[in-house]
């Protein structure tokens, strides 16, 4: 169909580049004997290892994701064997989330991934003309003159 307009992405070559960096990453944890572990699940690891135990508002709070995001990750987490819920003393309807022996385990591991992906993600920087960081701030100071919703509603046609 000629006129298809998701043929054509400025966006899904991006996407692209962090599902294969995100796989990059994947396959260090598969490599260190954590298979299951996903990209998603390091950031609410490391936070745990650092905060001890949360419930899923305040973990998807520390993590700056929805509720929904963070109990379909905290779900995840709990099939592999990385978090375990348990019931909040304080509030009696939450449930607070504690990593387990495993998931300590994989937090250390975690901790060390994240300063070595920051350091890979310098280097390959240093290897551009004009670095991926830059670009995301310069986006960023763009929507904050004017918002990306504006800027969509104005291309589309007469309502």
């Amino acid at each position: 169909m000629a006129d298809d307009p998701t043929l054509e992405s400025r966006w899904r070559p991006l996407f692209r580049l962090l599902r294969r960096m995100d796989a990059d990453i994947e396959q260090v944890y598969v490599d260190a004997g954590h298979a299951g572990v996903s990209a998603r699940h390091v950031l609410p690891l490391v936070r745990l290892a650092h905060t001890g135990p949360l419930t899923i508002r305040a973990l998807a709070t520390e993590c700056e994701v929805t509720h929904s995001a963070m109990s379909q990750t905290v779900a995840a987490m709990v099939r592999h064997d990385l978090v375990e819920r348990l019931p909040d003393p304080d509030d009696g309807r939450a449930q607070r989330v504690s990593l387990t022996s495993r998931g300590r385990e994989v937090a250390a591991l975690g901790a060390e991934e994240w300063r070595a992906t920051e350091a890979a993600v310098a280097e390959l920087e240093a290897e551009t003309e004009y670095p991926l960081s830059r670009v995301v701030h310069d986006l960023e100071q763009a929507l904050t003159r004017r918002a990306f919703a504006d800027r969509v509603r104005s291309h589309l046609g007469p309502r």
